[in-house]
């Protein structure tokens, strides 16, 4: 046990210098305030972790000396800003990063235990047609400008296709493992960090209670409102567990999906884009392979553009002639790099 209350010493420690430097970025606004306040408030359960450690026999260090990365990190807080590092600073259990994210028009500030339990539904389906849409374009891109850079080169049509499928199957294998890894390591982040928020609620619900008190009233709920709210939610551990996660280390829960499942959607989108500059070369070969992969391809960037708009606002036709410009850009730069160096090859 004595190690457990070490290390949950050590983590409350490390928060209260990360606090402490936070406050110092947001020296002047409203939250500079917050920040030295939950600063206090671990420092108060490292006490309580010190107390742990004392139970078992142990004695607590007398000093904390924060690690390289702790004091990396807080050094670079004053010259990026909070909201750049907030991604990070949830991954070493700095709370109150949800006060860096945006909310949408729907994602106002909870009034009711009811609404903090629904207003974060998140919007999979989007957020999976968005991966799926750009997946086809890197692929779509990528493979094209590799088909039309060695075309340029004068390779005949063998080496083209060979080289088509190479850079389909290198990309796609490329992204779904590059997935795979972002996801897994989002993943066993927010599993770490959701552990230590169970245990902490079990042990000190009071005290998580009044951390997220203090998060609310920051973001406008009156004190006495923001109280009654984080004790009630702390009442539910299942509801409370999910609301820290959020309110506190600004996690969502919603966003995070299966990594074999982003891996596999990744592989998929990327070969589906990959294949439509390559399909010409498997019916036929020579300039009119080359030509139906130029308008095959010009034709697929103006759909992705225009699918695009749906996420960006944009109009959907500046939508698709901005990514005909990009991607036509892209592909006429490597035709005539192949060019060049098919004719000094020559």
């Amino acid at each position: 046990m004595t190690s457990h209350a070490l290390e949950g010493w050590l983590e409350e420690k490390r928060s209260v210098y990360l606090y402490r430097a936070v406050a110092v970025a947001e020296s002047g606004t409203p939250r500079q305030t917050l920040f030295n306040e939950l600063a206090d408030a671990a420092e108060g359960q490292a006490n309580l972790w010190a107390t742990e450690i004392r139970k078992e026999g142990g004695n607590p260090p007398t000093a904390f000396h924060p690690d390289i990365r702790t004091r990396f990190v807080a050094w670079l807080l004053p010259r990026l800003g909070t909201r750049a590092m907030r991604h990070v600073l949830a991954a070493m259990k700095v709370r109150g990063m949800s006060l860096y994210f945006k909310p949408t028009a729907t994602h106002g500030m909870p009034t009711s235990l009811a609404e903090v339990g629904t207003r974060h539904q998140g919007h999979g389906g989007n957020g999976n047609l968005r991966a799926a849409v750009f997946g086809i374009n890197d692929g779509l891109v990528s493979n094209a400008s590799l088909i039309l850079g060695v075309a340029g080169a004068a390779a005949n049509s063998q080496i083209i296709l060979l080289t088509g499928v190479a850079g389909l199957l290198a990309g796609a294998f490329s992204m779904a493992a590059g997935e795979y890894i972002s996801m897994r390591s989002q993943r066993e982040m927010f599993e770490y960090q959701i552990g230590l928020e169970r245990e902490e609620l079990d042990q000190y619900p009071q005290e998580e209670a009044a951390e997220l008190a203090l998060i609310y009233a920051a973001k406008g709920i009156p004190e006495a409102e923001a109280k009654k709210l984080a004790d009630t939610l702390i009442a539910d551990p299942t509801r409370a567990l999910d609301t820290l996660a959020r309110e506190e280390l600004g996690l969502n829960p919603d966003e995070l999906g299966s990594p074999w499942g982003a891996a596999i959607s990744s592989f998929i989108s990327f070969c589906a884009g990959a294949a439509i500059p390559l399909a010409p070369f498997l019916v036929t070969s020579g300039n009119p392979a080359l030509l139906a992969t130029v308008v095959l391809t010009a034709a697929s960037l103006f759909a992705v553009g225009a699918t695009l708009s749906l996420f960006t606002g944009r109009h959907a036709m500046l939508g698709g002639l901005r990514m005909l410009v990009i991607g036509g850009a892209a592909g006429a730069a490597t035709y005539f790099i192949g060019r060049l160096v098919g004719v000094g090859l020559g």
